[in-house]
């Protein structure tokens, strides 16, 4: 056994973190109708400060996938085909998922979005919710990178509250978790605010206990 093996800290199955740093009490499953499937940059995976993995844990109906450049068959099955396995007479006659990329709205002078025209959002249970893990740099790369992606129709978040996110930079208020924006999308899609107020009080918690690990500053006037 090498040092660097034997040094190892334990790592929760679960959450797939230090177990001296495991999130799991801060699980909240909800039952969703929507589906959510989270494209998660590379970059993010391991990352402490990260609330996907947290929010896919939550919601039975997900999908956490990894990757910036997908391929393009492997993309289109992520997005549209059933994520529960079944077999293969079942999986012909479950109907497709209609994707909706939760993105900001397109800037002045770009291509135009797929409208939300013909999505039924009238029928929650089938639709998936598409959410970008990274930052804004990362993120706008995965949506460059895979042009099945930028045909989604999209929906932005309107005047969403200000972010809890106090353990992650970020250049506004405005731009909140992957968690936040997600549940926010949800309570939109499926109408239903008291759905997901338990899961952002339970992410709450989760980044208490983040800033808990930072050491703690010296007061003003005293060095350590």
């Amino acid at each position: 056994m090498t040092s660097s093996s034997s040094a190892r800290r334990p790592v929760c199955a679960r959450c797939q973190r230090a177990q001296s740093a495991c999130i799991c009490q801060w699980v909240i499953p909800v039952a969703h109708a929507v589906e959510v499937l989270v494209l998660q940059h590379p970059l993010e995976v391991g990352h402490a400060k990260g609330s996907a993995r947290l929010l896919h844990l939550c919601l039975p109906h997900s999908r956490l996938a990894v990757g910036e450049a997908f391929a393009e068959q492997e993309l289109s099955a992520l997005l549209h085909e059933p994520f529960a396995p079944c077999t293969q007479a079942s999986k012909s006659q479950a109907p497709p998922r209609h994707a909706i990329l939760l993105y900001p709205d397109t800037p002045a002078g770009t291509a135009p979005v797929p409208p939300l025209a013909g999505v039924p959002l009238d029928d929650p249970g089938r639709l998936r919710l598409v959410v970008l893990d990274g930052t804004w740099r990362k993120s706008r790369k995965m949506l460059y990178a895979n042009p099945l992606l930028q045909a989604l129709p999209r929906l932005a978040l309107r005047e969403p509250p200000a972010s809890q996110y106090l353990i992650r930079k970020a250049h506004g208020a405005h731009q909140l978790s992957t968690l936040e924006a997600a549940c926010y999308a949800l309570m939109h899609l499926e109408q239903d605010e008291a759905k997901y107020r338990p899961l952002l009080q339970a992410f709450n918690g989760f980044v208490a206990q983040q800033l808990a690990f930072r050491p703690q500053q010296a007061p003003a006037g005293q060095s350590c």
